[in-house]
């Protein structure tokens, strides 16, 4: 296995406890204190996954994930202390791939991270296999998907998605009118299934929402989702 994990965290103890954790699972992991550091290391090293402490001195990781962000796509999960719903959507506006609070499960931590990895591996491979990695294109209203470019447009206008963003319409676009529950889409898409992480499936659809100017992903109450409506 030679992917890489950069941890960027200020807390000794908890870079310490991840470092073991990644490496014990057969990662090789690079270590930073701050997020100047980071940015650093990410420039020198061939990163496969950053795991990115918010409250951190100099840079912050709002910033650094904001500046990964401008040059690669790198996956990025937040690892923080808080837990309000608008840190959660700024992180995923600024396109992180996942978020986990503090405390945490070093098991769901380790988890979550190889979800994300396999999410990676397997773009990477479609993208590898050419133009005939895709079936065409997916529409549904003024929403068009191109799954061989990966090109998103709502009424007629480029819509710039998240990698999570961008397999959650794909998923919904190939299944109108099928109501999905949220543990359904922490599965399909995410790639795991906790309790309690419903909030993450539902800022990513209002993210989805307000990116496509839609009202074609419905909310069925008590329930989960559904795109568009059967014929």
């Amino acid at each position: 296995m030679n992917e890489k994990i950069l941890i960027i965290e200020d807390e000794a103890a908890i870079r310490s406890i991840l470092e073991e954790l990644f490496l014990d699972a057969g990662y090789e992991v690079e270590t930073a204190a701050d997020g100047l550091e980071g940015l650093l290391q990410l420039k020198k090293q061939d990163i496969s996954l950053v795991l990115l402490d918010i409250m951190m001195p100099k840079i912050d990781g709002y910033t650094v994930c904001e500046m990964i962000r401008r040059e690669s796509d790198i996956p990025v999960i937040i690892l923080t202390a808080l837990d309000e719903e608008q840190a959660q959507v700024r992180a995923f506006q600024l396109k992180a791939d996942d978020y986990i609070t503090k405390p945490f499960s070093l098991q769901l931590v380790r988890m979550r991270a190889e979800a994300v990895l396999r999410r990676t591996r397997k773009t990477d491979t479609e993208a590898a296999s050419g133009p005939g990695a895709g079936t065409g294109i997916l529409a549904c209203g003024d929403i068009r998907l191109n799954q061989t470019s990966y090109l998103v447009t709502a009424k007629g206008r480029p819509v710039s998605l998240t990698h999570t963003e961008y397999k959650l319409l794909e998923l919904f676009m190939q299944h109108p009118g099928r109501v999905f529950t949220r543990d359904n889409l922490l599965n399909l898409v995410w790639g795991y299934d906790f309790i309690g992480e419903e909030k993450t499936v539902n800022i990513h659809i209002m993210n989805l929402r307000r990116k496509l100017d839609t009202d074609l992903i419905e909310t069925i109450r008590g329930v989960g989702y559904r795109f568009g409506r059967e014929n």
